[in-house]
């Protein structure tokens, strides 16, 4: 019992020390972006984010020169039609070539499509602030940076996304040293979010940018991590201040969502295997051990409690699963399992394709 909660409070702890020194973006009217900047957005399936999002990259500040660029991968709704109604420049996506995933094609087209000094891809579900692009590539230069990662804040109403979507944030805050990971240039510990990603250009260049990771399924952890192996600098910043994303307005679109990825979120099944015993011991294994009568068991469960409401305050997400985090782990442990199971079954599927 004395090693459990030794590991919840490591947890704890690497959880408050991130919250007070990870990087932030926050809104600088003051500076501006005089080298050209590119904004790409892939989109599949997207009506009912095509307005929402042009309209706020739309609202884009302190941009010199810049250029919005979006392309539709093959969708079977109204996105084609909403977008010429926007008069937004757009490119027809070609199918994916053997290997590729779609995503990652895309993004390679967009990024292919253009010259500009900075690319900065956004998801489709992502909306910014007037002054986040300006700012978060201010921020990036200031550190030295060749790419970041602005985490934008996640939107949760649903009651299954209040209890998961939290986890995104915890999961990395309660685990990653960012600033020891940043000075080390430990690629495996090199945190992005592929929601809000921007990289200089000549970098993405010289690592062949998604090309390089065409068939990965976490594409933007991937596309982080390359980059930081090639000595290239950059990570992920607290971004709550200049974006936020809805990624799923669903059960099912968050099913769909996790378990497309989650199969290859810990390096193999051993990585799963081990995360999954961790997480059970340390998110769920505390409260029964309270409720069974032991002290430590409850003492534990509150120190875990704190993680996750300092992970909540410091990225502005739900407060929901704070207290109701065992629940929220077993959740998430079962979308783990049925990741594994539609993987290894050849169910994998993400937008009407197969993920192999």
């Amino acid at each position: 019992m004395s090693l459990l909660f030794a590991l919840v409070s490591i947890g704890t702890f690497i959880t408050i020390i991130n919250a007070f020194t990870m990087r932030i973006v926050k809104p600088q009217t003051e500076k501006i972006i005089n080298k050209s900047v590119a904004v790409l957005i892939p989109m599949r399936d997207e009506e009912k984010n095509v307005v929402g999002v042009i309209s706020s990259v739309r609202e884009s500040a302190n941009l010199a020169s810049w250029k919005l660029v979006v392309l539709n991968d093959g969708s079977r709704d109204e996105t084609a039609t909403l977008l010429e109604a926007q008069h937004v420049p757009s490119i027809d996506g070609k199918a994916p070539p053997e290997g590729w995933l779609g995503k990652n094609w895309a993004c390679w087209q967009l990024a292919q499509s253009v010259d500009s000094e900075y690319l900065v891809f956004i998801d489709a579900d992502v909306r910014l602030q007037p002054l986040a692009i300006s700012s978060s590539i201010s921020r990036m230069n200031e550190m030295g940076w060749d790419f970041i990662s602005p985490y934008p804040r996640q939107l949760a109403y649903s009651f299954l996304e209040r209890l998961i979507q939290p986890l995104l944030q915890w999961s990395w805050l309660s685990s990653v040293p960012l600033r020891f990971a940043e000075r080390a240039r430990v690629s495996s510990m090199t945190i992005a979010n592929g929601q809000f990603f921007i990289v200089k250009n000549s970098s993405y260049k010289a690592v062949e940018g998604h090309h390089a990771i065409k068939g990965e399924v976490l594409d933007d952890l991937r596309l982080a991590r390359t980059l930081t192996s090639a000595g290239f600098k950059g990570g992920v910043a607290e971004g709550s201040a200049v974006a936020e994303c809805r990624m799923y307005e669903s059960a099912t679109q968050l099913i769909e969502g996790y378990t497309k990825s989650l199969w290859n979120a810990f390096g193999g099944l051993l990585g799963t295997l081990f995360a999954c015993a961790l997480l059970i011991s340390t998110q769920v294994l505390p409260i029964v051990l309270g409720i069974a009568g032991y002290s430590i068991g409850w003492a534990a469960y509150l120190i875990s409690s704190l993680s996750h409401a300092v992970a909540a305050i410091r990225t502005k997400s739900g407060s929901a699963n704070i207290f109701m985090h065992p629940l929220s782990t077993l959740l998430l442990v079962a979308l783990i399992i049925e990741s594994v199971r539609r993987k290894r079954t050849g169910n994998l599927i993400w937008r009407g394709r197969h993920l192999t």
